[in-house]
């Protein structure tokens, strides 16, 4: 038996180095295949657990979701090299002294429920000093600033403490670009003043995004509006032309206290107080002299930025965010692509898409020649969208073919326009009119119902093109199906009209029938 003993230890390692062989070239025919083919086959497991990692290097380098199309499973996966370099960075981004010190204010508060107990003014003037000491704006003592102070610890504290968690997003964002210009990072507060940190919120005017630019004034900024896009609501965008307006006023005024009274009212209105009070260029002189709206904007400015500087010693703790700026990135997309199909590829939740792309309106990217746009995502799924690039735009290529409906044409808007209702309109037939949509209508006048009153003053949009179904040179012919209407047709083709439907198939009444073939363009 001894003398048999050293062959079968050389047998049994044979058998085990041919496995060790045969283990290896699986792998690397199931890596060539992840790198010739844009997917490969995986089996039956539910990857989904991996969806909500906080590890980059783990969701970057494992199949994280799977897409059923034609009996077959999908999966994608990430250049390891590449995934290992963005997680070695966001490391770095991460141990950084300011962000540690956000997460342990965010994770190590001890909760009150008690927001505010009756603040001493003498406590109140020794913080306003300390203010005053490290910025520019004249934070002086004054009853005004505490009634309005003492009001805003007055009110909800949850909605308080979900702006100071939107703020651990947008400030980082803010200070950047601010820096950039040498402006004041304590201007980072008046968005909140202005929009309350909603990069779609519209004023009932129509100024638009987190820092309320008017239609013009954005343009003015480089700030373009088109059916998809609306980029005074890009929040890199937006903040870009800000800290540039608010530079040129400062070059004007020499003064932030003005500069954020001018910002709101217009230079035109501040010049016309500094007249009226004298010559004075204190904003507080100047206060009775400016509009009402003005006249408590700086107050709200100088109390928010008050509650957000001592949020701990009034017992805030916000909730932690979902997403941090620096946990996010953008890339540039090269065709056409909806938020759906991103969702569907990345398993990035729709409504987080919405939050992090929100000058999409229609939550549509387009693909428009010459023009870049960009999607951004958090950082641990952007490594996973380029290195499947190709195979991502090939399936949502071949979801567009399935669809009978298709997108609107990327058109610029016109100047809105003020419409005024008259006896008989309701916001139909209004829409009807200007080839708008009811919820277009209502989103840009704040409306919270469809009623209307006669004399009422609409912003309105209108389309300047009649978009895809009367682009083409052959007509357009749709099949009506059970349950459909010449409204509900209407509605699915970009600038076509009841009227123009029945118009182009000589129709003397509204009646359809299923299987009714009729033409939406000329031929």
């Amino acid at each position: 038996m001894r003398k048999y003993l050293p062959l079968l230890i050389l047998l049994l390692s044979v058998v085990a180095t041919a496995q060790d062989v045969k283990t290896e070239a699986k792998n690397v025919e199931g890596q060539e295949k992840v790198k010739t083919g844009d997917t490969i086959k995986l089996p039956e497991q539910d990857f989904f657990m991996l969806l909500d990692s906080d590890d980059v290097d783990l969701a970057n380098n494992v199949p994280v979701h799977k897409i059923i199309k034609d009996s077959l499973v999908f999966a994608l996966l990430d250049d390891p090299g590449a995934a290992l370099i963005d997680s070695l960075w966001q490391k770095e981004l991460f141990e950084s002294s300011l962000y540690l010190d956000l997460r342990d204010s965010l994770l190590d508060q001890e909760y009150n429920e008690v927001v505010f107990d009756e603040l001493p003014t003498d406590t109140l003037k020794m913080r306003l000093q300390r203010l005053n000491a490290k910025t520019p704006f004249n934070v002086e003592y004054n009853p005004l600033l505490e009634n309005v102070i003492k009001s805003y610890l007055k009110r909800n504290k949850k909605g308080m403490e979900r702006l100071m968690a939107l703020s651990t997003y947008y400030f980082p964002l803010f200070e950047q670009k601010l820096d950039i210009y040498n402006i004041p990072l304590e201007i980072k507060y008046l968005a909140i003043v202005e929009s309350a940190l909603n990069p779609r919120a519209r004023s009932r005017v129509g100024a638009t995004g987190l820092w309320q630019f008017m239609f013009a004034t954005g343009k003015m900024h480089g700030l373009d509006v088109s059916s998809y896009v609306d980029e005074r609501m890009d929040p890199v965008l937006s903040t870009e032309a800000a800290a540039q307006y608010l530079a040129t006023l400062y070059r004007v005024f020499e003064d932030w206290d003005l500069v954020l009274a001018s910002y709101n009212s217009g230079p035109g209105n501040v010049s016309k107080a500094i007249r009226r009070s004298g010559g004075s260029n204190n904003y507080w002189n100047l206060r009775p002299y400016l509009p009402r709206e003005t006249a408590g904007y700086v107050p709200a400015f100088l109390a928010t930025m008050y509650i957000f500087e001592y949020a701990e010693e009034h017992g805030f703790q916000p909730p932690n965010p979902r997403a941090t700026y620096f946990e996010t990135d953008t890339i540039h997309t090269k065709r056409m692509l909806t938020f759906e199909q991103i969702s569907e590829v990345t398993g990035v939740e729709k409504e987080m898409l919405q939050f992090l792309n929100p000058s999409y309106k229609l939550d549509v990217i387009p693909h428009i020649d010459g023009v870049r746009y960009s999607l951004r995502l958090p950082r641990n799924r952007t490594g996973l969208f380029v290195n499947n690039e190709e195979a991502i735009y090939g399936y949502a290529a071949a979801l567009e073919q399935k669809k009978e409906e298709s997108l609107p044409q990327l058109v610029d808007s016109e100047a809105p326009i003020r419409y005024r209702v008259r006896r008989g309109d309701y916001l139909g037939k209004i829409a009807e009119r200007h080839g708008v949509g009811v919820s277009q209508i209502k989103q840009w006048n704040s409306l919270r119902s469809n009623n209307l009153r006669i004399g009422q003053r609409l912003i309105i949009y209108p389309k300047s093109n009649t978009g895809t179904a009367a682009n083409n040179n052959s007509p357009r012919i749709y099949t009506v199906k059970h349950g459909d209407s010449l409204w509900s047709i209407s509605k699915k083709f970009p600038g076509v009209t009841v009227q123009r439907i029945k118009n182009l198939n000589n129709m003397n009444s509204n009646r359809l029938k299923p299987g009714m073939k009729l033409k939406l363009s000329d031929g």
